[in-house]
């Protein structure tokens, strides 16, 4: 069956379900079920995007996480269908997902597609008038977990941003977060933006990438202040308080729900001398550094795929096994580090970088005030006011209910 044979099909069911596609400034939301039921995914609603790919020159920016139920990937099924896909941009960990944290993605070609694959984690972040000169259209689909942190949308920030420049229309494939069903931390103050955080919201920001989309463009926040040209393929099924497990890690150190969960509060450990358990197979299950001082459960990391010279490698660290945690219900906690930082014997080498862990936070004020042996409740309390003002900024936004 040729492209255009398909199309066809799909434009026939498309107008018998008559179902609308969100573009920004149009922001529709989902109708929602009364109970429970499986999400639709964007990737899923073939009628609402397969029309604004026909006699286009296409880009995709995609891991291994854009695949459908069935397990078919993206890129896979639209080049069956014949569309004209011109090059494959890669995030980090690279388009199949398997390089470690923060290594640099090389450019190649794509084995199993013939296709070329540009780095969007290499020499550039975003795409160039080059490597977009060929590009009419740019669909985005890669699945996040809903903590600032996280590269996948600093990735999304930056296309948005070259798409409005340069006058390509995106197209973003909706997906579930997996922390929506709540919003916490400090959040973002701009003097501390960085891949890790591009944009003010909070480190669990309650927003799918659709969403976020929405509020990058809406609020202004691409270089410029020039919206681009951007289509949401909403979800359907879904609201914030869907539980979604996912069908493949996210990221190598991501590796089950459990660690997804955990996530948003563990990660702060990352420029401390504290393991979050990189080069064992517990990631961001366990924490620990060595010192008998931090706890009695004890791992030693080495070097495994997906992670290149670990922290404190090859040496046994102590500290707290996270498996058994109701990590779900456990929301954004400080808990974790300010024990680790009130254990330390040297409180002047915890950091083993005071800027990244800022970077991280969104703020200086954490670190501030763990330092002035602020409690949890305190540090709570220092930043509820601008969090305040971001939910109530977000509504403007969401497209499922909460």
């Amino acid at each position: 069956m040729n492209f255009i044979h398909f199309l066809s099909l799909i434009l026939l069911w498309s107008c018998s379900t008559k179902t609308p596609q969100t573009t920004a400034g149009q922001e529709k939301k989902s109708d929602q079920p009364a109970v429970q039921a499986k999400p639709v995914l964007g990737i899923e609603r073939t009628g609402e995007y397969l029309p604004l790919l026909k006699d286009k020159r296409v880009a995709l920016v995609v891991n291994h996480t854009t695949i459908f139920p069935n397990g078919t990937h993206l890129a896979d099924s639209l080049q069956k269908l014949g569309v004209n896909i011109k090059t494959i941009f890669a995030p980090e960990h690279g388009f199949r997902g398997m390089a470690a944290d923060g290594a640099e993605i090389k450019d190649g070609v794509d084995t199993r597609t013939g296709l070329s694959i540009v780095s969007l984690y290499g020499k550039n972040k975003k795409p160039t008038e080059e490597q977009f000169r060929e590009v009419d259209v740019v669909i985005f689909d890669i699945q996040d977990v809903g903590v600032r942190y996280y590269t996948y949308p600093s990735t999304m920030h930056l296309v948005m941003e070259a798409c409005a420049e340069q006058g390509k229309k995106c197209v973003v494939l909706d997906r579930p977060n997996p922390n929506g069903h709540y919003i916490d931390g400090p959040v973002l103050d701009r003097k501390f933006a960085s891949f890790v955080g591009m944009n003010p919201v909070p480190v669990v920001h309650g927003l799918t990438s659709g969403e976020l989309a929405l509020m990058i463009n809406g609020e202004g926040w691409l270089e410029g202040k020039k919206p681009a040209d951007l289509t949401i393929v909403p979800c359907q099924q879904y609201t914030h308080q869907t539980t979604y497990t996912l069908p493949v890690k996210p990221s190598p150190n991501l590796p089950n729900m459990q660690a997804v969960w955990l996530y948003p509060s563990i990660c702060l450990f990352e420029p401390t001398i504290v393991s979050v358990g990189r080069g064992t197979d517990t990631q961001f299950q366990v924490i620990g550094a060595p010192n008998p001082v931090f706890g009695s459960y004890t791992f030693t990391p080495v070097e495994k795929p997906g992670a290149v010279n670990p922290p404190n490698e090859g040496k046994l660290c102590y500290g707290k096994d996270l498996r058994d945690v109701e990590a779900k219900n456990l929301g954004f906690s400080l808990k974790y580090v300010l024990d680790f930082y009130n254990k330390a014997p040297d409180k002047s080498k915890f950091y083993t970088s005071a800027r990244y862990f800022d970077q991280l936070a969104g703020t200086d004020m954490i670190r501030k005030m763990m330092a002035e042996g602020k409690s949890e409740k305190e540090i709570r309390q220092a930043y509820a006011p601008e969090l305040a003002r971001y939910k109530e900024m977000r509504k403007k936004y969401v497209l499922y209910a909460d």
